[in-house]
């Protein structure tokens, strides 16, 4: 397994995270020419990601989720700028599809997981289920169980499955990184404000979003215990300032960074077969 990178922004494993107490502006000092910080991180993930390739022995997965209009999209355009891509994949999870709802909850995202050797990155996920159906609980009559859930042990249950899989992929070479973008609920409104104003942001704005947003405190708590259930040191959770995102996303981009460094990425030593291979062709191509 790697190393969760020490940040201040990492949800400890104990349980102990309070949303209440998480920052949603910059709390550290450093990173003031953010853009440029993020710029050079990006090249060296381009690096790590050939490593990651020609090594094929690890994969990666980056989980984003937040509220609506925390950054979700950005950051993954602006953390994989430049990165090769046939190297990582991105899905995006919304409303699940009828085949969907024909398998258990987290089939879908299973699915999609990266092949060794690559990066995949989820726009929301599998804690979808433990998110928006919690605080809308109703959804779940949709979902085909065998029988009635219990409300008061079924997000228990979820939870123990998603950190149950978590373990048994990073046990089998995953490195698994989920990035909580914390945005509050004053910059969310500015940023839907600016979509309505923008013509070219007005694709952007969805009427619904504005309905979620009265559910703000459910989800908090939602997220809540979410994180402190799931947080792990081979699947940690971050909760990253959002209401700076260039900020953020120059942290994100580093966490990413120092996990992929203390995962023991190499380029495959060639074997003596490979090596006499080599010799042969070299001799051939100098004749």
């Amino acid at each position: 397994m790697f190393d969760a990178p020490q940040s201040p922004y990492l949800v400890p494993y104990d349980g102990s995270f309070k949303v209440s107490e998480a920052s949603s502006t910059p709390q550290t000092r450093g990173h003031r020419h953010a853009r440029k910080h993020r710029k050079k991180a990006t090249g060296n993930l381009r690096k790590l990601q050939r490593v990651l390739a020609a090594g094929d022995r690890h994969s990666v997965l980056l989980v984003f989720q937040a509220m609506d209009a925390a950054g979700k999209d950005s950051t993954i355009r602006a953390v994989m700028q430049g990165v090769d891509p046939s190297g990582c994949q991105v899905f995006s999870f919304k409303k699940p599809s009828s085949l969907e709802l024909d398998h258990d909850f987290l089939w879908r995202t299973t699915c999609r997981l990266p092949e060794r050797g690559r990066i995949g990155i989820f726009n929301r996920s599998q804690y979808e289920e433990v998110l928006v159906v919690r605080v809308h609980p109703k959804i779940l009559e949709y979902q085909k169980l065998p029988e009635a859930p219990d409300l008061e042990t079924v997000w228990d249950e979820r939870l123990e499955s998603i950190r149950q899989q978590e373990e048994h992929l990073a046990k089998n070479g995953t490195v698994i990184l989920k990035f909580w973008l914390n945005v509050s609920k004053e910059e969310q409104k500015k940023r839907f404000l600016s979509r309505l104003d923008d013509a070219d942001k007005n694709w952007k704005f969805e009427p619904k979003d504005v309905v979620e947003r009265r559910y703000w405190d459910d989800y908090m708590q939602a997220y809540e215990a979410a994180l402190n259930a799931t947080s792990r040191p081979w699947a940690p959770w971050y909760a990253i300032p959002a209401d700076d995102k260039p900020y953020m996303q120059a942290r994100v981009a580093g966490v990413i960074i120092d996990a992929l460094q203390s995962a023991g990425l190499e380029y495959p030593e060639p074997s003596a077969e490979d090596r006499e291979a080599f010799a042969a062709a070299r001799q051939e191509l100098s004749g």
